[in-house]
């Protein structure tokens, strides 16, 4: 009886493979020997599709990357800027969430990775389309970029430990309930980001009122 073929080896392969390692175990679990023994195969043979250890955690970035929703940016879609915005930031975020290892490679901008470029393009695009100059719609994709990286960080609510003795009243009279945020880490961490976000979109708003004329009813800046 025939021995069954192996799977032929390939980038989308090494990149599935290289994202579930750093999802359970952290990007320092990737190295070319231990992609190669999870894949069943040689260590030169991952030379065929990436040059070392670095191009491979940037593809797998960049998977992360192409599962944000673009969608809100489409000059077809009745989104005004903010309401994108605001979206954006959500599947981002999720996006992100989902994979908390691979944010700090994520954090350090899209360099050559296409569907990074292709977020930083869409809402760069999209800000000066809606009447944002060039440099405020740079700006805009900066601070949107600081915001969300930063809110998948690290959790809020669990860095306090659930241990009440940990917070005596007498060092810290206003943590009386600081021990029960572990155990409402979704809500907290997520409410958070909610009104970080909100308070963002509205000094935005405030900005962009002083820019031309009030916008019509597609989000678009009124030609004075």
């Amino acid at each position: 009886m025939a021995r069954p073929r192996k799977p032929l080896l390939s980038r989308e392969r090494i990149v599935e493979t290289a994202s579930a390692l750093v999802d359970a175990e952290g990007l320092d679990a990737v190295s070319t020997r231990r992609l190669a023994a999870e894949l069943g195969v040689s260590g030169p043979s991952l030379y065929n599709h990436f040059r070392n250890k670095d191009e491979i955690l940037d593809a797998v970035a960049d998977a992360v990357s192409a599962q944000v929703d673009l969608s809100m940016f489409r000059e077809d879609d009745p989104r005004d800027w903010r309401t994108a915005l605001h979206d954006y930031a959500v599947s981002y975020r999720a996006a992100l969430t989902a994979h908390p290892n691979t944010v700090p490679v994520l954090a350090h901008g899209p360099g050559r990775r296409p569907a990074g470029l292709k977020v930083a393009d869409a809402v760069f695009g999209a800000m000066v389309r809606a009447g944002w100059p060039p440099a405020q719609a740079t700006h805009i994709g900066a601070l949107m970029r600081y915001f969300i990286t930063g809110s998948a960080l690290g959790s809020f609510a669990r860095g306090f430990v659930d241990d009440a003795t940990a917070y005596d009243p007498a060092d810290y009279p206003h943590l009386g309930q600081a021990h029960l945020l572990a155990d409402r880490q979704e809500k907290v961490d997520e409410g958070a980001f909610e009104t970080g976000l909100r308070a963002l979109l509205d000094g935005l708003t405030i900005q962009y009122e002083t820019l031309r004329p009030p916008p019509n009813g597609d989000g678009r800046i009124l030609e004075a």
